[in-house]
């Protein structure tokens, strides 16, 4: 006899939010009003608690969090109205979600082949950088194909694929697909650093953030539609670029580095 069990996960359109654990991360800032207690009290790192809001906030259509001044020893952290709602409206939608289960408690014709399966189609992506917008733009090729996705703020990033791979995802004009790329594929630079760069995607951006480590640097900066990007570089490359808070720098990615989903 197999136990039905579901995860409820909220989504606008065709971008996923999260599930449970990350609205109970909103809910606890809420309460806290801290970033840092909000993390301590759901067993979760500080870096990983940014690593989820930032998420949320570049896939929702307006700011759920909102950092005061101070970086993590100071200031605050609140919810806007618009991220109360979402916690309270997904409050509501799993009283109705667990009355749902319980009228499907069992299901006697299920194989452990079937559940096996189903398990593995749901993939979570280790890509810190996720990015929700609309493909703007297909130039065609022979084997591989260039795909412009349309971000918030008029930002573009472009990504190489096959074209089987475009024909899998369904991806046309004005379709709704999610760029995901590796904090380690992107560099940083100094605008005037008077560098020519054949990479297709160059972000011009702020450092809002850095945490060093004996080796590696987690930066982070904002772009100019508002969408956070993660880089991880060297905390000797970040010393050598003087990279702070408040430091103008561009991201580089190449368009091979990006990946494309749909969560269709």
């Amino acid at each position: 006899m197999f136990k039905l069990k579901g995860i409820l996960s909220l989504q606008v359109g065709d971008r996923t939010l999260g599930g449970a654990d990350r609205v109970a991360l909103l809910a606890k800032i809420d309460e806290t009003g801290s970033i840092t207690a909000a993390a301590r009290a759901l067993g979760m790192s500080y870096k990983g608690a940014w690593d989820a809001i930032d998420a949320m906030n570049n896939l929702a259509d307006e700011p759920l969090v909102m950092r005061a001044a101070g970086g993590k020893g100071g200031g605050g952290t609140h919810l806007t109205e618009r991220g109360r709602r979402l916690v309270e409206t997904f409050a509501a939608l799993e009283e109705v979600h667990r009355r749902f289960l319980e009228q499907f408690d069992t299901l006697a014709d299920t194989s452990a082949a079937d559940i096996k399966l189903i398990r593995s189609l749901m993939l979570r992506t280790s890509a810190r950088n996720q990015f929700s917008g609309r493909v703007a733009a297909i130039h065609k090729g022979v084997v591989n194909d260039t795909v412009e996705l349309e971000l918030p703020g008029s930002n573009r990033v472009v990504a190489n694929l096959t074209r089987e791979s475009t024909e899998n995802l369904g991806l046309k004009i004005g379709s709704e697909a999610i760029a995901l790329i590796k904090a380690s594929s992107v560099l940083l630079a100094l605008p005037d650093s008077g560098l020519h760069l054949s990479a297709r995607n160059q972000f011009p951006g702020t450092i809002v953030q850095v945490i060093e480590g004996p080796v590696n640097s987690d930066v982070r900066l904002q772009l100019a539609g508002g969408n956070v990007m993660a880089a991880v570089v060297t905390t000797e490359s970040a010393s050598q670029l003087g990279l702070r808070q408040g430091t103008p720098v561009v991201a580089v990615v190449k368009a091979s580095s990006v990946m494309l989903g749909t969560t269709r």
